[in-house]
């Protein structure tokens, strides 16, 4: 499968006298502008291997004191270094030479000279309240992209009737960057419980921005994708900083911090080890409530959590990831994948200025299953987590040989299907508020202030209104 969006940054070697693989850019590349996409295409085989450059390169102060920042985005003279079986014309072994910007042609074979591109913003000069953290190198994706994943689910189909209204979806992951115009008025505050205390909404690794666009992303230009379920509310639960070393124990606060905020649909991360001891005991908190808890199917043997209280409404919903082929993404347990969804090449937006991208991992299956939630809890209150859960199962698209099937489950999600039906199974009601609703003008969601791992995480309340038709 493609390593895009999964891939965690790293800095490329800093000593000047290690031997490297590397490739120095020009200005264009027969007659088009380098990016990495190309680059990778070319040197390595595949266009969906840019990640690894991307994560061999980011934070690397350049010969012109800029950085690489946003994959689709280089500039002449850089030294990118490559991965070791990178091969093709304008590959170098050695040193990365040091001292001024080298002297490089305009363009290569075929191409035309053209002006320099203008430098990238570093990390740093993007930090602001919220967004990207100072000093993050951001996870890479493919700067190709399709919104085939988008077009098949076909979403808007359900937003007649629903469009998340009213619901708060947990994203625990890396953060999610709050400042992107697409999320504007979407994301609270959240928390951070890697630092005890802290906001949530900030990403240094883009995952969590990624995910979080696929639940609520409003498009800003015809650009930009948009998210299955537009009107939810994102609470970011930042569980991973940049190291990406995700701990049992952070992913355990991190869903007992959702559960007590409020969230009814959680949406974990691949960072979220289903089998560690902590982490089952928050999931059976989650089930003693009426969540609904989205997670990717396990790739290795899991035993399913159980509420333990006699009321216990809670669902624990797996999703495995397909590709436009429908190939699993992972090689998941034999049975174990409820529903599956988009995960290989699936556009999302990334954090600061990287715009739309092209992702691949069973995360964003999670995501697309967490907002066709949040479509089902928006239109239909009175259902509980267990219907929840049952209804995207009964109305997916039957795949594989039987139902549910051994790899795919009970099949493709479709988020028009499940939310076309009313609640006692006749056609909805003639009155359903528009984007749903959960009872009354307005909602008020109140995020107090939880005492977690020893730390005061201080999550601050929002307000959110519905629409009524």
């Amino acid at each position: 499968m493609g390593t895009a969006g999964t891939a965690v940054a790293q800095k490329a070697p800093q000593d000047p006298q290690a031997y490297v693989k590397y490739y120095v850019v020009a200005a264009e590349y027969q007659g088009q502008p380098e990016n990495l996409t190309e680059i990778a295409t070319r040197l390595l085989g595949s266009g969906e291997r840019s990640a690894e450059i991307y994560n061999l390169n980011a934070g690397r102060v350049q010969p012109d004191g800029a950085s690489l920042a946003d994959p689709a985005r280089l500039n002449s003279g850089w030294y990118l270094v490559l991965p070791w079986d990178a091969v093709g014309e304008g590959v170098e072994i050695g040193q990365i030479p040091t001292g001024p910007k080298p002297t490089t042609p305009a363009s290569k074979p075929g191409g035309s000279p053209a002006p320099t591109g203008s430098a990238s913003p570093s990390p740093t000069q993007t930090h602001r309240s919220g967004g990207t953290a100072e000093g993050c190198t951001a996870t890479a994706a493919s700067s190709g992209r399709s919104d085939w994943a988008q077009l098949r689910l076909a979403a808007e189909g359900a937003w007649d009737l629903s469009r998340g209204n009213g619901v708060v979806v947990a994203v625990v992951d890396s953060g999610v960057d709050g400042m992107l115009e697409q999320l504007s008025g979407r994301v609270a505050v959240g928390a951070d419980v890697t630092a005890g205390s802290g906001r949530g909404d900030v990403d240094c690794l883009g995952t969590g921005t990624a995910m979080a666009s696929l639940i609520a992303a409003n498009a800003s230009t015809s650009k930009t994708p948009v998210g299955i379920a537009p009107d939810a509310t994102i609470l970011p639960v930042r569980m991973v900083g940049e190291s990406a070393n995700g701990r049992p124990m952070d992913a355990a606060n991190a869903i007992e911090v959702a559960v007590s905020a409020g969230a009814s649909v959680l949406a974990l991360g691949s960072h979220v080890d289903l089998s560690a001891p902590d982490v089952v005991a928050s999931l059976v908190t989650a089930l003693n409530h009426d969540v609904v808890v989205v997670a990717g199917a396990p790739t290795k043997p899991f035993t399913l959590p159980s509420p333990t209280e006699p009321s216990a409404t809670g669902a624990l919903l797996l999703a495995g990831g397909v590709g436009a082929d429908n190939q699993l993404v992972e090689d998941y347990q034999p049975n174990a994948v409820e529903v599956v969804a988009p995960a290989a090449d699936v556009a999302g937006i990334g954090p600061g200025h990287a715009g739309a991208l092209s992702y691949t991992g069973t995360r964003f299956a999670v995501a697309f299953a967490a907002g066709q939630a949040a479509l089902i809890r928006a239109a239909y209150p009175e259902l509980t987590a267990v219907q929840v859960e049952r209804r995207i199962q009964e109305t997916a698209d039957k795949l594989g040989t039987q139902t549910p099937d051994g790899r795919y489950g009970f099949g493709l999600i479709n988020p028009g299907a499940s939310v076309a039906q009313a609640a006692d199974g006749g056609q909805p009601a003639p009155n359903q508020p528009n984007g749903g609703g959960r009872g009354g003008a307005a909602l008020p969601i109140f995020f107090g202030i939880l005492l977690i791992a020893g730390g005061a995480i201080t999550i601050v309340a929002i307000r959110v209104r519905r629409r009524h038709a």
